[in-house]
């Protein structure tokens, strides 16, 4: 009989970002075998029809990060695995001091999207890799592991960024194009002020692109100041062609934004030059091509399959440039995009990740 599995997200409370959509390709993976625990925030609305998942509404916002820590200490000593989906470097502080000793082989998990390092963080990485040497350590490209592996984790590995799984047929006929899309939680290292920008810019063009945006808040349903006034200034621009979505979708209506859809992905360079993102691998499986910034994961996707176009400047007139040259192009961009869909679906499927949580190391 395979161990549970308790897997902790503090900041999961809908199915707005890539929290949900990480935890819902994991749980799909399991196939309703083996028990899954999510320990999510307080006030979490989710809908996983798995009988194998129980989600446990547990972490308040404020004190979350005492709360991970008394919840490290009673899991450690219970049967059962953890895995901390969405770890950084105080999640490796809270477990060691939780432990109170050296944690057992194949018990703790630990997926690091991403790990932006400097002297300090190097360091308190070596002391735990040298205390808890058992401690397993994933992550989603060889950059982000090999930080791990230089600092002494002997178990640390990459394992593919999990994907849910859509039915696909890339012999489709293209959709034809039906609007811009911003999809997912609006946020400034993903370039919102620059699709408000683009909004204002197509106002003043006269044009008459369609454009749709998902603004809904990432966690706790709050949005931080630069945000709110992003979403005041887009209140007054007034384009007559712009669609907005404020609140959290369901998982179809949100898949659905993607058909005949160009997905901006304006994001910061330097944030995501290695870190993958849930909504280009949504976009792809859907056939909708993307719009990013040079340097990042998400451009290096979308020149491997010609499935969008990356630009160097982000200024709403480059931008507006890129978006034509796709929109005069569309089939052939939602062929590609499909296609990279198609790819990348096999490249990260969650059945990998489930496998390293059920069989260890």
């Amino acid at each position: 009989m395979s161990e549970t599995i308790n897997v902790i997200e503090p900041t999961l409370v809908t199915e707005a970002g890539h929290c949900y959509s990480f935890i819902r390709s994991f749980c799909q993976a399991s196939h309703g075998s083996g028990e899954i625990i999510l320990w999510a925030g307080r006030h979490a609305d989710l809908n996983f029809a798995d009988n194998n998942i129980r989600t446990k509404k547990y972490f308040f916002r404020r004190i979350r990060r005492l709360q991970s820590y008394f919840l490290y200490r009673k899991l450690l000593a219970k049967p059962g695995k953890i895995f901390i989906t969405t770890a950084g470097r105080t999640d490796l502080l809270l477990v060691d001091w939780a432990s109170r000793g050296k944690i057992s082989p194949e018990k703790v998990y630990l997926y690091f999207h991403w790990f932006n390092p400097d002297e300090k963080k190097l360091a308190t990485l070596k002391e735990i890799a040298r205390k808890q040497p058992n401690l397993i350590i994933l992550g989603p490209t060889p950059s982000v592991v090999n930080l791990f592996q230089n600092a002494g984790f002997i178990n640390a590995r990459v394992v593919p960024y999990p994907i849910l799984k859509q039915e696909m047929n890339t012999q489709a006929e293209p959709n034809r194009f039906r609007h811009l899309l911003y999809a997912g939680a609006a946020r400034r290292d993903k370039g919102f002020s620059h699709v408000v920008d683009l909004v204002a810019y197509l106002q003043e063009q006269g044009l008459k692109i369609p454009i749709t945006l998902q603004i809904s808040p990432e966690h706790y349903g709050k949005y931080d100041a630069a945000i709110l006034s992003d979403i005041k200034r887009l209140q007054t621009i007034a384009y007559p062609h712009l669609q907005i979505y404020p609140e959290t979708l369901e998982a179809n209506q949100y898949t659905d934004l993607f058909a005949g859809a160009i997905c901006l992905q304006l994001y910061d360079a330097l944030d995501f030059a290695d870190r993958i993102s849930g909504v280009t691998l949504d976009a792809f499986s859907s056939g909708s091509p993307i719009v990013t910034s040079a340097g990042t994961w998400i451009a290096r996707m979308a020149q491997r399959f010609d499935a969008g176009v990356v630009v160097q400047d982000l200024s709403p007139a480059q931008i507006l440039t890129a978006v034509q040259r796709v929109i005069s192009e569309y089939g052939n961009y939602n062929q590609n995009a499909r296609a990279a869909g198609k790819a990348l679906q096999e490249e990260n499927s969650a059945e990998v990740l489930f496998k390293v949580l059920q069989c260890g190391r």
